[in-house]
């Protein structure tokens, strides 16, 4: 599934290709990529004008003319692809967006699991899923303290946490393994258990982690790619994920893989000990 860098990557990818163009119609092509009705969709966003594309955690926000937002989560396969008029459809397009111009939006998405839904600009936050969003993972909006805090109430193991975007967004499978592998801590640790410095350190790593993958594109492990279709470079700089059996690059201890949370996970079983 894509995470916070690779969606990151896609928003700034989209905003290069066609903010400020308008669309001129819409074409869905499996019903159920859209939440309610698909005819409201399609002549709601008919003449709409593409001011800007945000992001809230690993969500997609379409800001167009008339206080209109269109939500977008791409789930496991979901990707947009800009084509010129008359260019041949690829198999798994779910959605085509026909921008005045003559160019397309394609969303393309070989599960079907991604999903668009329209609001009024500003009560997108009401969505289930963004509304329990944590902090971006930023100096500004993550808070040490409260994140030290939200931690002291959360017995659950670390590397759970941290997936359940309440104490912050963005974080998947993926970064957490490699967050918690730079801050030394081992993922069964429950949240309550760890120290305001290891939570500062955390904190930081997370900060840190999520914006270098994020300039180099995210990271490609089966078949992300960016809006100009361009495969992320960041799976070259992992350390612990999908390094099971090879060398930790601090110690030389073999990485081992566990399974926490129905996850799998890949931790240093030297650097990142777990008090007993």
């Amino acid at each position: 599934m894509p995470e916070l860098p690779e969606v990151e990557t896609v928003r700034r990818g989209l905003n290069r290709l066609i903010k400020g163009k308008t669309i001129k119609d819409v074409n869905v092509l499996y019903d159920k990529i859209i939440v309610g009705s698909k005819a409201e969709f399609c002549k709601k966003l008919s003449g709409k004008k593409l001011l800007d594309v945000d992001r809230r955690g690993k969500y997609l926000l379409f800001r167009f003319s008339g206080e209109l937002t269109m939500v977008s989560h791409l789930r496991m396969e979901g990707k947009y692809f800009v084509r010129r008029k008359g260019e041949p459809v690829e198999k798994h397009t779910h959605v085509i967006f026909y921008l005045m111009d003559g160019s397309e939006l394609h969303y393309n998405d070989v599960r079907k699991f991604g999903r668009m839904e329209l609001f009024k600009t500003g009560e997108e936050t009401t969505l289930s899923g963004i509304s329990k969003l944590g902090p971006e993972p930023t100096e500004k909006d993550f808070d040490s303290q409260k994140f030290y805090e939200g931690l002291q109430k959360k017995k659950k193991p670390i590397k759970t946490a941290l997936l359940d975007q309440t104490l912050v967004a963005g974080v998947g499978n993926i970064y957490d393994d490699e967050v918690l592998y730079m801050a030394k801590i081992h993922p069964l640790t429950p949240c309550n258990e760890l120290s305001r410095k290891q939570a500062d350190c955390l904190r930081n790593s997370i900060i840190d982690e999520l914006e270098k993958a994020s300039e180099k594109g995210g990271t490609t492990i089966r078949s992300y790619a960016n809006a100009f279709l361009e495969e992320g470079s960041f799976q070259f700089f992992l350390q612990v994920y999908g390094k099971t059996g090879e060398k930790c690059g601090r110690c030389g201890t073999p990485i081992e893989k566990i399974v926490v949370g129905q996850r799998g996970t890949h931790y240093c079983p030297k650097c990142q000990v777990m008090k007993k």
